[in-house]
């Protein structure tokens, strides 16, 4: 039986209204608006070229052609199946690229994000593929709240309308000093956001919003998020996703 469902009890496109110029950065990073959108620019030895958000070409769009559909782990990590396109929340949304996937495979996505600028540059990325035929369908599907997860996930679902069935979450893993030099994008990351470590409380709020189920994306080796021990794990070459689950999404 087929069960898509409307996530959005009303029409609300994303509502971020980034004032770019008002947005605080570490010294020797700065936001800058070129002819290809909004870009984050610091010094490339140590972070490396410009950061912006992609949806139309590069990456995202060889995944989207090429990534294998709904076989991919974090398609069956959040419950996507023939039938099934359920309502997730990606309470750590980053540049968007798996909450970008789960919507080119029909699922209606809510971005939440808590660093300003990356926030900024997601608003960035998504007005300009509204505006291109491969992507404007994908994008519709996908809204954007920034805020901090951990501290106002009920407030943050509410704001959006939004029917969180799935909470996706994909924090930073804490970084040792003795583990391989992290890329540079990961870096700067880190510059703006540092570690995730509130992460058992957004494990713990994701789990009294979620309706059915959260999942949450790991280092394939790491421990799991301190708190309640997942029911099901799926795991890749280098990632795994820790399942905890409400009820089934089949009904």
């Amino acid at each position: 039986m087929s069960y898509v469902k409307s996530c959005v009890e009303s029409s609300v496109e994303s509502d971020v209204g980034t004032d770019v110029e008002s947005i605080v950065l570490p010294d020797g990073l700065r936001l800058v608006q070129g002819e290809e959108g909004l870009a984050l620019v610091g010094d490339e030895k140590r972070y490396g070229k410009p950061l912006s958000v992609d949806f139309v070409a590069g990456k995202a769009a060889h995944r989207r052609r090429f990534g294998g559909g709904r076989g991919q782990l974090v398609a069956k990590a959040c419950g996507l199946s023939k039938g099934v396109a359920p309502c997730i929340v990606d309470a750590t949304a980053g540049l968007g690229r798996d909450a970008f996937v789960l919507a080119s495979l029909g699922a209606q996505v809510l971005l939440i994000e808590r660093v300003a600028a990356i926030a900024a540059l997601l608003e960035d990325g998504l007005k300009r593929a509204v505006s291109h035929s491969d992507t404007a369908d994908i994008v519709a599907r996908m809204t954007l709240r920034h805020g901090d997860a951990a501290q106002s996930l009920a407030e943050l679902v509410a704001s959006a309308h939004f029917s969180p069935q799935v909470i996706h979450l994909d924090p930073m893993f804490p970084h040792r000093e003795k583990s391989a030099l992290v890329k540079k994008e990961m870096r700067l990351f880190r510059e703006l956001a540092g570690d995730d470590n509130d992460a058992p409380r957004l494990l713990e709020a994701a789990l009294d919003v979620a309706t059915h189920r959260v999942v949450v994306k790991r280092p394939r080796k790491a421990p799991p998020i301190a708190g309640p021990v997942p029911q099901h794990t799926l795991e890749g070459k280098t990632s795994r996703y820790d399942l905890y689950v409400h009820r089934s999404l089949a009904r």
